[in-house]
């Protein structure tokens, strides 16, 4: 259990359930909290809540114990985010500034990323819901691109698509990235990760 002195983060990995819906662009959230765990040597288990899969432990270098974080994935669809999310936020007593989404951004570029704190959700569904349950913006999200769909592949089939083979090559390195930001956000703060990641 988390020690009530120490602050809390929540990260959160946006994604959408089940094999379906593993590889598609929209899951990088899941990649990347998949690999935040795989740090912290631990396995997701089911929150009592039983809307959403967790993992505790401490973000940072080894031999340094660094900040307490719940990593969460929900449990349902990415437009139902919101309502797991603050279930956790109010468990864990944690504020929205000490909470971070990891999702998928078309306005960013395959293989580019940005991290930022507030601001609107720019159609993302698992952003908007959040938005909603949490009842603010301000919480910090680490926006790992994907890209526009190419020539007139809409959106939605864009996002719920596979990466394409070329990009599946990349990807690792992309995921490895967006983590080490997160790890750089709980540790070192925003101006320091924007600065270093912020491509």
């Amino acid at each position: 259990m988390t020690d009530s002195t120490t602050p809390v983060w929540l990260v959160v990995g946006l994604g959408n359930p089940g094999p379906t819906y593993a590889g598609h662009r929209h899951n990088i959230g899941y990649l990347v909290i998949d690999e935040l765990a795989t740090r912290l040597g631990a396995s997701f288990r089911a929150h009592k809540s039983g809307r959403a899969d967790v993992v505790e432990g401490r973000l940072g270098t080894p031999g340094t114990p660094g900040p307490r974080v719940i990593l969460m994935r929900g449990r349902g669809y990415m437009n139902e985010s919101g309502g797991p999310v603050k279930q956790l936020a109010t468990f864990y007593k944690v504020p929205p500034e000490r909470i971070i989404a990891i999702h998928d951004e078309l306005d960013i570029a395959f293989d580019t990323m940005r991290v930022k704190l507030g601001g609107g959700d720019n159609g993302h569904n698992g952003l908007r819901s959040m938005r909603a349950s949490l009842g603010t913006g301000d919480f910090f999200r680490v926006r790992v691109g994907i890209g526009r769909p190419p020539g007139r592949q809409d959106v939605a089939d864009f996002v719920l698509s596979n990466y394409s083979s070329a990009e599946k090559k990349i990807l690792p390195f992309q995921v490895d990235q967006a983590a080490d930001a997160v790890e750089s956000l709980v540790t070192d703060g925003l101006e320091r990760t924007q600065q270093q990641f912020n491509s």
